[in-house]
């Protein structure tokens, strides 16, 4: 632990604030996390990652960071409000190693290259995920970092994000993901034609969420959600255009059976995810 802190300007504190722009982002690999139950869950599940800890002498003793394994600086609140993306970081910010998986490990070039060692999950399966999240164009922070946290809790094995869509380590998309971004995989970069047909060479069943698809519980009761499943899902203005949709096995819609004009985008997403998890549970 350091002395503390003091100076908002600080060199070391303008580079934390920094993390907020993609472009430094991408030049440093690393990113912004704030906030104690996203820095627990960092700390438990990937401490390699951590780089830098930035707390409050008061939110130490609340959250029991005085003796994290991490270089740990004790700082004002003024300096955690200079370095913080939001307004209201409860006195906690850590800079971490950015960990995007490769498309290749989600959609290896085969069902013999897949890496399981340890999971037994994926064993038990024979290697392939049983359910896939694609991201294309999807722009908007909370929206993805929401689906993360449904994927994750879905229990899903990935998520994959179009080079089209927000950056991952956007701080909004972080915040978002309540900690699921340590817990599940996340591939960035790849195309969309490229992610559909490794899914579809490894054989997944490959469905696209979109208002003008079939009702997913008469999806479900044709029994397309009982296998691998990859679901893409579009931009929130535009949804998937007309040469997305030719790429996927079938078009699939959440039906709305009240007065709703509407569904938000992550909210559709975790019906579908969910409606993939009880299928394979219920096979």
């Amino acid at each position: 632990m350091s002395d503390l802190l003091e100076n908002p300007r600080a060199g070391r504190v303008r580079a934390v604030a920094a993390l907020s722009k993609k472009d430094v982002r991408a030049d440093t690999g690393l990113f912004l996390l704030e906030g104690p139950q996203a820095v627990r869950e960092a700390l438990e599940y990937r401490p390699e990652l951590l780089r830098e800890l930035y707390v409050t002498p008061t939110a130490a003793a609340r959250y029991g960071l005085d003796d994290a394994a991490v270089d740990t600086w004790f700082v004002t609140e003024q300096v955690l409000d200079a370095m913080a993306d939001t307004v209201t970081p409860q006195g906690v910010v850590a800079v971490c190693q950015q960990f995007p998986t490769s498309v290749k490990d989600v959609f290896p070039d085969s069902a013999a290259d897949a890496d399981v060692s340890g999971d037994a999950d994926l064993e038990a399966r024979g290697g392939l995920p049983g359910i896939v999240a694609i991201l294309e164009q999807v722009r908007d922070p909370g929206n993805a970092g929401t689906i993360i946290r449904a994927a994750d809790a879905a229990g899903a094995d990935a998520v994959v994000l179009t080079g089209r869509s927000v950056d991952p380590y956007n701080p909004k998309v972080v915040r978002s993901t309540t900690g699921s971004l340590f817990h599940v995989p996340v591939s960035v970069g790849v195309t969309l034609e490229d992610a559909v047909s490794r899914a579809r060479a490894l054989g997944y069943t490959v469905l696209a969420a979109d208002v003008s698809g079939d009702d997913l519980p008469d999806v479900r009761a044709d029994g397309m959600l009982d296998g691998a499943t990859a679901w893409v899902f579009g931009n929130e203005a535009r949804g998937l255009t007309s040469e997305d949709l030719a790429l996927v096995d079938r078009a699939v819609k959440v039906p709305i059976y009240g007065k709703a004009e509407s569904m938000n985008l992550a909210t559709a997403a975790s019906v579908c995810l969910y409606e993939s998890a009880f299928a394979h549970r219920t096979r």
